[in-house]
């Protein structure tokens, strides 16, 4: 059903039925039945929350997935690294896989600062982090986080490759990790 999507949707942007109405132009009343069921989903309805949520219309309507399977994932090259963006929704938390490409000659540390936070896990190779005062060098399968309001830096350890998950959040939300019950 789409009513209680929509509504979990909402509730879990921590927008407000009045906050919601102000975004699409569509009434308070209007909205609350949407969610409750009592007035049926059109696409003049669907269309400006699809753009406010910033989601697929598919997404809304929780239409089964058609066509091609495969993620067709686009790197990106910065800094001399790949960034793989694994993750497609614009703003919070977003996910990278991340190669650091082999060097003969080591790089010398350059650390860089920005607004946000960071959490990565080393996959292969090993890498050496700069954070601050601190000069580490994590293997695979070690995670580390960090504010990049901290100067950092990253690199291959040895002059190998080095592939990271790296979650990062513009805001600086931190990653909240819990263990199995």
């Amino acid at each position: 059903m789409v009513g209680p999507r929509l509504r979990a949707l909402r509730r879990e942007r921590g927008i407000t039925l009045a906050a919601l109405a102000a975004a699409t132009g569509i009434s308070e009343s209007t909205l609350s039945r949407l969610e409750g069921g009592r007035r049926r989903a059109t696409l003049e309805l669907l269309l400006p929350l699809a753009r406010t949520y910033d989601v697929p219309l598919d997404d809304l309507v929780g239409a089964p997935r058609t066509g091609d399977p495969r993620i067709h994932l686009k790197p990106i090259r910065r800094f001399g690294m790949v960034f793989v963006p694994l993750s497609r929704r614009p703003g919070g938390t977003q996910a990278f896989k991340m190669i650091i490409p082999a060097r003969p000659e080591p790089l010398e540390p350059d650390p860089q600062t920005h607004e946000g936070s960071e959490w990565l896990y080393v996959l292969n190779g090993r890498l050496r982090l700069v954070v601050g005062e601190r000069d580490l060098v994590l293997p695979p399968g070690e995670a580390a986080e960090f504010t990049t309001s901290l100067p950092h830096w990253l690199g291959g350890a040895d002059g190998g490759a080095v592939e990271l998950l790296v979650l990062f959040d513009p805001q600086g939300v931190r990653a909240h990790v819990r263990r199995g019950a």
